[in-house]
């Protein structure tokens, strides 16, 4: 029973982390859905064009192009789970496709007059077509027009995470807070509704739940108990079969226990008693070479590798902690970002300014690849998207005065690997290589990825002014223009262990060659 009573427990600990976990990140998707909505009602331009009256047709055709049709452009590639965008208006403003519709076209669906009553977004969510809407009305006080936005949302996006939780037996439901049922997920057969499980819980289940406060709602993870209880059986039946050979054990050494043994026994627990109360400046002395001698001479070093150990995780936690204040200063808000740049670009359309625009995009591009949502792994696809985006900065920022070439094989493309390798080995050929370059002709800058045996290897090259063979030996490892180098070489013999890494060559006058390689892992 107490072995039941612990496994029990560490499930409702388990639950309880997971849940509130999962919670975290359910309403970080929904607030960023919120977000994108009133960035949508709230723009200036857009409650302007949708409060005046028309009367011709150029005029509705220049509000399309230059305000409704940029705005949902740029919402929906900065979040590419909302599938569409759509006004709902009775202004007398001709239907454009899906974006602009008449108001008469929802008088009949059943959030239409939710929609009238509410001064905030809500989400309407349906089981049918796996979509999740968002909806606001758009209140402007100069307007004599009824505009309601509504944003098509999958589903899948937002609760896929759900159903990858464990390989063990465990449900989950998410109910709003008119008591609907979101979404339900079940890994296990089970004849009772999920609904009286969490609503009249019992001994069958181990039940826990926590608010959703983006949608109002509450989400809820059980499991079987009698999952938790054959687990159980198991542990017990194992402990049983371990006390009996212990006790076994224990008889047997009675019978030939002596003095010569229980005496060096007796020292080693008086050390480790001395170890126990933080004291390691203790010296074991080896008295014998037999079996008792030999577990001396192993506690002894066992005490020295404790001592290494613990300077190990003083450093370490130094280190980590340096690491941690690091990442606190270099923290930034990415949707701030994202919607600044979106804002960018879409005055940059209306003003007409093609080169801000293009800047606007190509950093939305980069820093969204570079964040990578906080995930440590990417793909080679989108670590080369942001490269890309990278070295169309520095070619504009350069006044496009040197070239680029790839050289990618495609196939490549689904291969994982580390986020944000090749950013600070382009930008150290460009910076320290192309532009500090003396001879004649323009700057080139060459990117390839090849597959080599088990091998991915990239090599970004360029033919700038290079460097001393001394240079090139100590570029990772001492502190000098390299220090950018140096993490990313850290950070991959980190991850994948010390054969793997950067490597350079470079000639004086010439050029320099960076080679990355790291193991291909799709």
């Amino acid at each position: 029973m107490q072995t039941y009573s612990i496994l029990l427990e560490h499930e409702n600990t388990v639950l309880k982390d997971s849940l509130e976990q999962k919670a975290v990140d359910l309403d970080y998707k929904f607030n960023s859905y919120i977000n994108a909505m009133n960035f949508v009602i709230w723009n200036e331009n857009m409650r302007s064009s949708l409060s005046k009256t028309y009367k011709r047709n150029i005029d509705m055709y220049i509000v399309y192009r230059d305000v409704i049709d940029p705005l949902f452009l740029n919402v929906r590639s900065l979040n590419t789970a909302i599938k569409s965008v759509t006004v709902y208006t009775d202004n007398p403003i001709y239907p454009h496709n899906n974006i602009l519709r008449p108001i008469s076209d929802i008088y009949n669906l059943k959030w239409y007059k939710s929609a009238q009553n509410n001064t905030a977004p809500f989400f309407d969510f349906s089981q049918t077509n796996g979509r999740i809407a968002l909806i606001c009305r758009m209140y402007y006080q100069n307007s004599v027009y009824n505009n309601i936005i509504y944003m098509s949302i999958d589903s899948k996006d937002i609760f896929s995470s759900l159903k990858e939780l464990s390989d063990q037996p465990y449900g989950v439901l998410i109910l709003s807070g008119s008591n609907d049922a979101v979404f339900k997920y079940e890994n296990f057969s089970n004849s009772k509704d999920s609904l009286d499980i969490i609503k009249s819980p019992n001994d069958d289940y181990v039940v826990k739940k926590t608010t959703l406060t983006s949608i109002d709602g509450e989400l809820y993870f059980y499991r079987p108990v009698e999952e938790v209880s054959a687990t159980a059986n198991k542990i017990a039946a194992t402990v049983i079969i371990i006390m009996i050979f212990c006790l076994f054990a224990v008889l047997m050494s009675s019978v030939v226990m002596s003095r010569v043994v229980v005496k060096p026994l007796e020292d080693l627990t008086r050390n480790m008693q001395k170890i126990e109360q933080g004291d390691l400046s203790i010296y074991v002395k080896q008295t014998s070479f037999d079996e008792i001698g030999y577990l001396i001479q192993t506690f002894g070093k066992m005490v020295e590798r404790l001592q290494y150990l613990i300077d190990e995780v003083l450093k370490n936690k130094i280190a980590k902690q340096e690491y941690e204040i690091k990442a606190l200063q270099a923290q930034i808000n990415p949707h701030f970002l994202y919607n600044s740049l979106s804002l960018i670009n879409g005055k940059a359309i209306i003003a007409g300014e093609e080169e801000i625009c293009q800047i606007a995009q190509l950093l939305s591009s980069f820093y969204r690849t570079s964040l990578n949502k906080g995930k440590d792994l990417t793909t080679v696809k989108d670590e080369l998207k942001n490269i890309t985006s990278y070295i169309q900065i520095q070619q504009i920022m350069h006044s496009n005065s040197f070239d680029v070439t790839y050289d990618i094989d495609e196939n490549l493309y689904p291969f994982k690997m580390l986020n944000f390798l090749l950013q600070p080995l382009v930008e150290n050929a460009i910076i320290h290589g192309i532009d500090c370059k003396e001879s004649s002709g323009r700057g080139v800058l060459t990117i390839s990825c090849r597959k080599e045996d088990e091998f991915i290897v990239f090599k970004i090259t360029d033919n700038g002014c290079g460097m001393s063979e001394e240079e090139c030996k100590n570029i990772l490892f001492s502190e000098s223009k390299g220090y950018g180098i140096q993490n990313v070489h850290k950070r991959i013999q980190l991850y994948y262990g010390n054969e793997y890494g950067l490597s350079y060559t470079s000639t004086k006058g010439k050029g320099t060659c960076a080679v990355l390689t790291i193991p291909a892992q799709k």
